[in-house]
């Protein structure tokens, strides 16, 4: 009876037990040997980080954070610490890859720097691969950048410079940027290292956090990183989009190049995103105004408009009258006679006035007369040519039956091949040659079917004169006519021959 009378005086005097230190005790006294619990020493690393071969990069988790410093528990029953500052966030049971500095025996922890996290000091000794150190870009060579890190010399290879080419890395130095080591030899002093796997690290994480905010619909800006033949690529942020060169602007665009560089910061529209590889198509047209909302108010028909010529065809030309608006002035169009081809009035480049024939904002078509923006020359031709007067013209074509000869823009006349020389002519070219100026007296003149008839031929020739001109007996007036003069009789001749013998008296 005497046992449970002394369980109850222990109860009675026994303190209130803190039940989690309980357990916070009964967790650290399990992982300890006899020998440690009593009288051993506190267990060392498994493996000091300066012994040869030991491993430099470590994976821990955070068990603690007290002001400025990280606990990390490394496995194996070894603990570091990290400045608070080397994380961007954290918080207990988060878990790293840490590059060990050095064991400080007197506090038993490693002394821990975040990897990718900027060490500010480093040495020969404290070198490993991964590491992320601050450096100065004094030089530059055939292969790439040299640079001084703490007094120790390093070199960048080209291509380890940037994520996307660069044409001349010389800019760099001078500067100051944060780059991994890559590659050493203590020994011989040799030092690698590599921008660009710092920046596809922060791209990669800018990747992720872009990836979770942007949608299908949404305006965003970029940078243009590279263009293409097809297109350009747009960086929003760690994720690049293509902007094809159909979505660059709402005229056509016949290279990318005239419409964005590299290093524009543009503001494009998302319009797809491929869910399995994460692709994004961008739009810079669509992000913009459409031109085509109020083309039926601007640009009415039977309006008077002015525009530029955007590229020449067999069948017409493309006038652009601004951005985005384009339509077709066809051949027919063009002029009120008849032309080979349309490069023969218009040329790329030129600012034309025009007038608008039809207009369907629909379906995104304009098209335009040139020879209905002038008068028409056929209407009013008599007022200024007349039959048999003689101009000069210009020889714009030349066929087999004659040669076409141009008095004034709009207003062309045919010389027949018979009209060309006062002499047989057997081929046209052997008199006239287009371009060349010559004058030409007018045949006859068709206003209805627009045609003139000219003559070389009959230049010499002096032309008729006027009805009422002097000195002209065809066209004078005609005089009363008189009455026939009467015959005078014959004398009688001597002998007594009379001619009016038998004749009535």
């Amino acid at each position: 009876m005497a046992e449970p009378m002394n369980d109850q005086l222990k109860e009675k005097f026994r303190p209130n037990e803190d039940v989690q230190l309980n357990q916070e005790v009964d967790a650290a006294l399990s992982e300890l040997t006899d020998d440690q619990l009593y009288g051993g020493e506190t267990p060392a690393p498994a493996v000091p980080p300066s012994a040869p071969g030991a491993p430099r990069m470590r994976h821990g988790k955070v068990i603690k954070i007290k002001g400025d410093d990280v606990f990390v528990d490394l496995g194996e029953k070894a603990q570091g610490v990290a400045d608070v500052m080397q994380f961007e966030a954290v918080k207990v049971g988060d878990e790293f890859d840490f590059h060990i500095e050095r064991y400080n025996e007197a506090d038993g922890l490693y002394l821990l720097n975040l990897k990718g996290a900027t060490l500010q000091d480093v040495s020969w000794d404290t070198l490993a691969i991964g590491q992320v150190i601050e450096g100065m870009v004094t030089g530059m060579n055939k292969g790439g950048l040299e640079m001084q890190i703490k007094g120790m010399r390093a070199f960048m290879p080209a291509g380890q410079v940037d994520i996307y080419f660069q044409k001349d890395i010389s800019v760099y130095i001078g500067h100051k940027m944060a780059v991994e080591v890559t590659k050493f030899d203590r020994v011989k002093k040799n030092l690698i290292v590599s921008r660009r796997n710092v920046l596809e690290r922060e791209k990669e994480e800018q990747k992720q956090k872009t990836m979770a905010e942007i949608a299908e619909g949404q305006t965003r800006k970029g940078v243009v990183r590279n263009v293409m033949d097809f297109g350009a690529f747009v960086d929003l942020g760690g994720v690049d989009g293509l902007l094809h060169v159909s979505e660059l602007s709402h005229r056509r665009v016949r290279h990318p190049s005239d419409v964005v560089s590299v290093g524009d910061l543009v503001e494009v529209k998302i319009i797809r995103i491929d869910p399995e590889t994460g692709k994004l198509s961008l739009s810079l047209k669509q992000s913009m105004p459409d031109p085509w909302a109020d083309a039926a108010t601007k640009y009415p028909v039977g309006a008077a408009v002015t525009g530029r010529v955007a590229r020449v065809e067999s069948f017409g030309a493309f006038i652009e009258l601004e951005e985005g608006i384009e339509g077709l002035l066809p051949v027919s169009e063009m002029s009120w006679q008849r032309i080979r081809h349309p490069s023969d009035v218009v040329k790329d480049g030129d600012t034309i006035k025009l007038v608008v024939l039809n207009l369907d904002p629909v379906q995104r078509k304009l098209t335009f007369s040139l020879k209905q923006a002038g008068p028409d020359p056929w209407k009013t031709v008599h007022e200024r040519y007349a039959t048999n007067t003689v101009v000069k013209g210009t020889v714009t074509r030349v066929v087999d039956f004659g040669a076409f000869v141009e008095l004034e823009p709009g207003l062309e006349g045919l010389i027949h091949i018979s009209e060309l020389a006062p002499h047989r002519v057997n081929k046209p070219s052997d008199v006239v040659k287009p371009g060349q100026e010559t004058p030409v007296r007018i045949l006859e003149i068709n206003s209805e079917g627009r045609r003139i008839s000219l003559s070389i031929r009959k230049v010499a020739e002096p032309a008729p004169a006027p009805a009422g001109a002097s000195g002209d007996p065809a066209a004078a007036p005609a005089k009363p006519a008189s009455p026939p003069a009467k015959k005078k009789k014959r004398p009688e001749l001597r002998g007594g021959l009379d001619f009016n013998f038998g004749k009535n008296k």
